[in-house]
Formats: structure tokens, C-alpha cells, sequence
């Protein structure tokens, strides 16, 4: 296996065991252990940088799939952007969203539980994008 192939398999299996990690066990814990406003402030501290660890995986792999695989390396790109939108676009506008919810705004609340619905999905899609990238390593 060449460097490049080493480096992407690293990237990809960190990628997705921290998405997993993540969404199994961290968040989960976090809100059984919290009451809900320190979890959701947790959470929202935790979110930005869970964004960056699966933007820079995921366009690590890319750069390092590249001359290996196009087409893995594309699915990789779409993971990195995916996770730059959710940061900068999705999260703000899922936390301006439960303020105003927690006001007692009830479109807000439907509005929300749009926007974080669309957010898990978004996550779903990532992982199952990283596990397919890494199952191309086994296979």
C-alpha cells in the first residue's frame, strides 16, 4: 500500500470511528448526565470543532485519494463540504432557531426540529459516505 493509500485509510477510518464516537456516545451522554441548558451549551461549544475534525478528515482524505481515486476522492469532497455548510450555515441558523423556541416561539420549535432533523440526516449521509470510502479499502 503506497503512503498516499495509508494516509487516506487513516483519514477515512479516523473520520467516520469520530462521527460514530460522536453520535453513539458523546452526545448521548452528554444529555443524560446534563441538565438540558449545560448540555445544549455543551453542545453548541462542541459542534463547531466536531465540524472542523470532520472537514479536515474528510478533505484530508480527499487530497490524499485523489491521484488513487477520483471518484472516492469526489465522495470525500462532498463529505468535507457538507460539514463546512453545516458549520457555517445549518448550526448558526439550528441555534438562532432554539433561542427563540425556548422563548416560546412555536414556529420556531417546528422550525427547529426541521433543521435538526435535516442535520442528523446530513450526519447519516456523511457516515455512510466514510464507511462505503472505507469498505473500498477492505474490499
Amino acid at each position: 500500500m503506497t503512503a498516499l493509500a495509508l494516509i487516506a485509510l487513516f483519514a477515512v477510518a479516523f473520520l467516520l470511528g469520530g462521527m460514530v464516537f460522536f453520535a453513539a456516545l458523546i452526545a448521548p451522554l452528554v444529555f443524560r448526565v446534563l441538565p438540558a441548558d449545560h448540555g445544549g451549551r455543551f453542545i453548541r461549544t462542541l459542534f463547531p470543532r466536531y465540524y472542523l475534525w470532520v472537514l479536515g478528515m474528510a478533505g484530508g482524505a480527499a487530497v490524499a485519494l485523489l491521484p488513487l481515486s477520483s471518484i472516492d476522492a469526489g465522495i470525500m469532497f462532498v463529505v468535507a463540504g457538507l460539514a463546512w455548510w453545516l458549520r457555517q450555515v445549518l448550526m448558526p441558523r439550528i441555534n438562532a432557531l432554539s433561542d427563540k423556541a425556548k422563548a416560546g416561539d412555536a414556529a420556531a420549535q417546528r422550525e427547529f426540529d426541521r433543521a435538526h432533523r435535516l442535520s442528523v440526516a446530513a450526519n447519516l449521509l456523511q457516515m455512510g459516505a466514510a464507511a462505503a470510502v472505507l469498505a473500498g479499502f477492505v474490499l
